[in-house]
């Protein structure tokens, strides 16, 4: 995929704070109706890519391209072709859910914005007439997401969207996201949930102070690092025993069959690497 396919291009991007580099030297490509997570623990530069591809910072080295505008040099073409949902919740507490998007759907020259239809659409349906100062932070959340999708977005920008969520709130927002990427949207989705990102992504990124670490897919990052084991426990005297058993070893089958045909079996599971294994193997270090 050259840049020209790519809906969400990052070459070789770099930022720095002062003396410390946020980025160094970041390139990915999304292609419409592409997920690609972006993991990494909090102060890995996750933020800083996202504002960098939105347009609200400049990049010191590098190019951002979004739907095919450089976001350094003119971003407003591409900023009306895209959603954006940050930490920061700027949504206007005194005015109701609808009242948000409709202001929302002005800003953007949209006529005959259905609110109720983009408020149903994130499970706000019933609440889209009380004022957002009574939302609860899953609702907050769910109204910022149901606003970055006012414009029909081409590429949509999303940054922790469910960190801190109820499970209703957070399993609404990741059906949306897979509903967008199914319409062809291109999704930047930045999380420290690696289970979320396995979910969602098609390939995840993990970024470690300020570079990409490893680019795959899940599957291909689990079978490259990863190693499938199972996990037997057998009762032992007053207490249980359990051992893994690593797949790959060469006299694996014979291990698993005493295991299996030993007294006292309790359970008996496969498992395999983990994104969270994978990123601690790759980066030395936790998500935390």
């Amino acid at each position: 995929m050259d840049h020209h396919q790519a809906a969400i291009t990052a070459e070789d991007i770099g930022f720095s704070y002062g003396r410390r580099r946020a980025l160094d030297g970041v390139s990915f490509r999304i292609a419409p109706g592409e997920v690609l997570g972006l993991l990494g623990p909090n102060g890995a530069g996750k933020s800083t890519a996202i504002r960098i591809l939105t347009g609200q910072l400049r990049a010191r080295t590098g190019r951002a391209l979004v739907l095919g505008t450089d976001m350094a040099h003119d971003p407003a073409p591409a900023q009306a072709r895209i959603g954006v949902v940050f930490e920061e919740k700027n949504l206007y507490e005194a005015m109701t859910g609808e009242e948000n998007l409709r202001f929302f759907a002005r800003l953007f020259g949209i006529r005959g914005f259905d609110a109720a239809a983009a408020l149903d659409r994130v499970g706000l349906a019933d609440r889209g007439r009380d004022r957002v100062k009574a939302y609860s932070k899953g609702m907050r959340q769910r109204l910022m997401v149901a606003r970055a999708l006012v414009n029909n977005p081409d590429a949509l920008f999303l940054d922790e969207p469910t960190d801190g969520l109820d499970p209703v709130s957070a399993q609404a927002i990741r059906r949306i996201i897979q509903a967008e990427a199914a319409r062809g949207t291109a999704v930047l989705l930045t999380t420290h949930d690696m289970h979320e990102a396995d979910q969602l992504s098609q390939r995840v990124a993990f970024l470690n102070e300020g570079r990409i670490a490893a680019l795959d897919t899940p599957e291909a990052l689990k079978l490259r690092h990863g190693q499938r084991s199972v996990r037997v426990r057998v009762r032992e005297n007053d207490g249980v025993r359990e051992t893994a058993l690593a797949l790959g070893h060469p006299d694996a089958g014979e291990r698993l069959k005493r295991a299996v045909e030993a007294e006292g079996l309790l359970t008996i599971h496969t498992e395999e690497a983990t994104l969270e294994d994978i990123f601690v193997l790759v980066t030395g270090r936790g998500l935390d």
